[in-house]
């Protein structure tokens, strides 16, 4: 029965630990340093390009292209882009889905709002940008500062049509 309770305990601690290491998040907002930044989901290039959209995705894009309006956020210390989106997301009952790749560490926005890589094309899918400019980091590496502006973009041109366009 010792070796029983014994390993009982040893088990609690690793599933303990795996929890730990999985990425959940247990702080709770009052644990660290409270930040803002603006935020928007748009997927306005679709507009411009609807002859490339398939057929199936037409009444899910937004008549002005914005998935989400340009607001005010909170996030706290050591919150990532990603981080803010998964919360946003889920908070404002939009759609997300995404890959996380362990291998790479990164985290791969498939779709948002329904609306997928590849749905206005091959060259389509989602982006973000921090203060207009593309980043370069996967989104739950980049770790924004306050008062950043931070823009998830559908680009139907592997970014080029959001790059230098106006938010």
């Amino acid at each position: 029965m010792k070796r029983l309770v014994n390993l009982f305990l040893i088990l609690l601690v690793l599933f303990s630990s795996l929890v730990g290491c999985s990425g959940v998040s247990n702080k709770a907002p009052g644990d660290s340093q409270e930040y803002s930044a603006t935020f928007s989901i748009d997927c306005k290039t679709i507009l411009d390009n609807m002859d490339m959209l398939a057929t199936n995705k037409a009444d899910i894009v937004p008549p002005n292209g914005m998935i989400m309006d340009s607001r005010t956020v909170v996030f706290y210390e050591g919150d990532s882009v990603f981080d803010i989106l998964k919360r946003e997301t889920s908070a404002n009952k939009i759609h997300l889905e995404f890959a996380l790749t362990p291998v790479h560490q990164s985290a791969y926005i498939e779709g948002i709002g329904n609306i997928y890589e590849f749905d206005c094309g091959n060259l389509s899918g989602w982006s973000y940008l921090v203060n207009g400019a593309s980043v370069g980091y996967s989104s739950n590496e980049y770790i924004p500062q306050d008062g950043d502006v931070i823009a998830w973009r559908y680009s139907c041109d592997l970014g080029k049509d959001i790059i230098n366009d106006k938010e």
